[in-house]
């Protein structure tokens, strides 16, 4: 038997940030400027409200979402927090299970904890990040099994952790951070559905394999302690403006950000101006086309039909928004529209 098909109205929204920083701004700026968008993410009734590690990107500033969630949750009072994700490769861990064990004793009930197996980096970051070169994907499941026991007390009893101790202490399974697997293939995918997990899938950067990745999910699931029933979300990103052409103009940003960062030369967040001077080759028009697959390019008629279609085609438990491209005021705007098309936030009147 097929899933029902949601209504794009009621697909739960969420919100995913990777706090670009542009070239005429400072590192501050762009942080602050964060805040603003999960503020106004809280104020239109988003569910959740996530930051992705990277790592060795000058024009990415979240490199420690943890630090960061710490203080977009200190500044809003009602949206869930969390990660997506933490890259697992890079980290210890109890580490990584004592931030997020922190951080949910901050803020009770708020934290999410989603969890990559990719490095997010080039491989001579990776390698200053973990100290060794042998640490790969291929430890992943375990690494993930030890995360899990940490948070949850659930290693064997002859298990050399199994009398560690958690600090802080979670108060409850209710307070406890929600683990989430991310994933832009059908590795993670399976994974998240054999051990019972909450799944989410890198749709903003991987625009093909959404469905295959999400039948696999379903097909392999397996109710756990932590989920009674699969549970996926989509990402995807979305530009949107008053027009067509003035969505594409600010789309052209994260598109040169991506060639750049594909081509060796890693930069900041080129402004919309230096994204329109740039002379476009074919090879590049190509590469930031490839890299755009699935994104929602348009003015609010074109992403409301966009994020119809997705979720008609993939029916997702949950639906997660982002946008790289543009200023602070670019990200701001496409969240609005989104709130409009989905029917969260009324539509502005039409100018007479």
């Amino acid at each position: 038997m097929g899933r029902d098909v949601p209504d794009l109205a009621t697909v739960p929204l969420s919100v995913l940030e990777l706090s670009p920083v542009l070239s005429d701004q400072t590192p501050h700026e762009a942080l602050e400027a964060t805040v603003d968008v999960a503020r106004l993410a809280e104020d239109l009734g988003a569910t959740r409200f996530w930051l992705a590690e990277h790592h060795g990107m000058p024009g990415i500033a979240s490199s420690s979402p943890a630090v960061l969630l710490a203080h977009v949750a200190a500044r809003t009072s009602t949206l869930r927090v969390g990660s997506g994700g933490v890259m697992l490769p890079n980290h210890a861990p109890l580490v990584v299970a004592e931030q997020f064990a922190t951080l949910a004793s901050l803020h009770p009930g708020r934290v999410d904890l989603g969890i990559g197996r990719a490095p997010g980096t080039d491989g001579a970051t990776a390698r200053a990040l973990r100290r060794t070169a042998s640490l790969g994907a291929e430890d992943f499941p375990e690494q993930l099994g030890e995360l899990l026991g940490f948070l949850h007390g659930t290693f064997p009893e002859d298990h050399p952790y199994a009398r560690l101790v958690l600090v802080p202490e979670l108060a409850s399974v209710e307070d406890a951070p929600q683990v989430w697997l991310l994933g832009s293939s059908g590795y993670s995918a399976q994974v998240a559905g054999l051990l019972g997990l909450r799944f989410a899938f890198a749709h903003h950067f991987a625009g093909q394999g959404t469905e295959e990745a999400l039948a696999l999910y379903r097909g392999t699931f397996r109710p756990s302690r932590h989920l009674d029933a699969p549970y996926a979300m989509v990402t995807a990103t979305v530009v949107s403006a008053p027009t067509d052409e003035e969505a594409r103009h600010v789309a052209r940003t994260g598109q040169l950000a991506i060639l750049r960062l594909r081509t060796g030369r890693p930069s900041r967040m080129p402004t919309p101006e230096e994204a329109a001077a740039h002379g476009w080759t074919e090879l590049d028009l190509a590469i930031a086309e490839q890299a755009s697959l699935g994104h929602v390019v348009g003015d609010p008629a074109a992403v409301r039909a966009g994020l119809d279609e997705l979720v008609q085609r993939t029916a997702p438990d949950e639906l997660m928004v982002t946008t790289l491209s543009g200023r602070p005021a670019d990200r701001l705007r496409s969240l609005r529209t989104v709130a409009e098309v989905t029917g969260r936030l009324p539509a502005p009147a039409p100018v007479a």
